[in-house]
């Protein structure tokens, strides 16, 4: 299945720009996740002890909790469970230290890399640092355009923005004349254009029919969630105090604009969109101060990743291939990327429970105090 992941990109590049790129938080990713015990390797396996050596880099932990708390133990079970020894680092949002990793990383032999970029222009710089070595890399969740990572892992990104969209409608409603703020992740991420991408797919018909009105729509430079409230502030009050729907691309940044609706007496009458099924995210939408998220199983995601690796660990691209059945487009490198896409969810009041059935989130986490009656009503236990 071939998609066109960021055919739009230039345009929506010189959008941002008309936004306002003074006022420029992931996924992706997002408020506070919570991993249950059972996703961490148990202390002393051995698992991939002794086994061929992957790399693994994510970006950072200031935005997005998922980081540590789902990826990193989800992939570190995953790699093992196919014979690999994972080394899994965390760049801490920090580019030179991203790029220093990927240097130790490389000497000390690693068969594979997997890399969840903080930018493309770093991604790209390692992964060709890495392609220089004879060492396949993985780009894991963001694809670095322009770039030669052999293979991506992601969700369905610009189908994570339709889901945003269409839960934003679903929440508004049929309100003729509605205005509606976009607060967008950051312009260096390419998952953030396919969000807003996908975002308007379901959001632009309502915009040129007139029924709503899309007051601004602002990026957020590094995803950075009090930028995310100060921004989504001055908006606001520069519309005098007018919003009717607050289409938000993360829970971390959802959190910061359900804060700022709280001070003007608007919280859970204003519907806001969100990211990543955090907990935080979630307590909040039982709460009725966030509409709707997308949940992504990031297991899936590790899975994945972990089985491509295992293939390309042991010189089997044929493998590889038929993992990565999909193709992405890369419009920057001129090439098709191949892939795996997974399929996100939407998740409202109804559905929380299918996160908790899941396993990613406890209900405990979010069913205290006020949100205890809800959880009781909708069988979240």
């Amino acid at each position: 299945m071939k998609m066109r992941e960021a055919g739009r990109r230039p345009r929506l590049r010189r959008a941002f720009a008309a936004a306002g790129l003074g006022l420029l938080l992931a996924v992706a990713g997002c408020g506070q996740n919570s991993a249950g015990g059972d996703q961490e390797a148990p202390a002393g396996d051995a698992g991939g002890a002794g086994g061929l050596k992957v790399g693994v880099i994510l970006p950072e932990t200031d935005t997005s909790a998922r980081w540590e708390g789902f990826d990193k133990p989800m992939l570190d079970k995953a790699l093992r469970a196919q014979g690999l020894d994972p080394d899994i680092q965390n760049a801490q949002g920090d580019e030179q230290k991203f790029s220093t990793l990927a240097d130790g990383m490389i000497s000390s032999g690693v068969k594979v890399m997997i890399i969840a970029s903080i930018s493309g222009d770093g991604g790209n710089a390692v992964a060709e640092k890495a392609k220089a070595q004879g060492i396949p890399v993985i780009d894991y969740d963001r694809l670095n355009l322009g770039g030669v990572s052999d293979y991506y892992v992601s969700f369905d990104n610009e189908k994570v923005g339709e889901l945003q969209g269409q839960g934003l409608i679903q929440g508004v409603g049929a309100k003729p004349g509605a205005q509606i703020i976009q607060i967008e992740g950051a312009p260096t991420d390419n998952n953030a254009t396919l969000y807003t991408q996908g975002q308007l797919k379901a959001l632009q018909p309502k915009y040129d029919s007139g029924e709503y009105k899309l007051v601004q729509n602002q990026p957020i430079d590094k995803w950075d969630n009090q930028v995310a409230g100060t921004t989504f502030e001055q908006i606001l009050t520069g519309n005098g105090g007018k919003v009717d729907g607050v289409a938000v691309a993360n829970d971390g940044m959802a959190g910061s604009v359900v804060t700022v609706l709280a001070k003007y007496g608007l919280n859970g009458k204003v519907p806001v969109t969100g990211q990543d099924a955090t907990a935080d995210g979630l307590a909040a939408i039982l709460r009725g101060d966030q509409y709707m998220t997308v949940f992504k199983p990031i297991q899936e995601e590790a899975d994945a990743a972990a089985k491509l690796a295992g293939a390309l660990a042991k010189g089997d691209t044929a493998g590889a291939d038929a993992v990565a059945t999909q193709t992405v487009n890369d419009p920057d490198g001129n090439r098709d990327v191949k892939s795996v896409l997974l399929e996100p969810q939407l998740i409202t009041k109804d559905n929380v429970k299918t996160v908790t059935d899941a396993g990613y989130i406890k209900a405990a986490d979010i069913c205290t105090g006020a949100n205890a009656q809800a959880c009781g009503q909708l069988g979240i236990q």
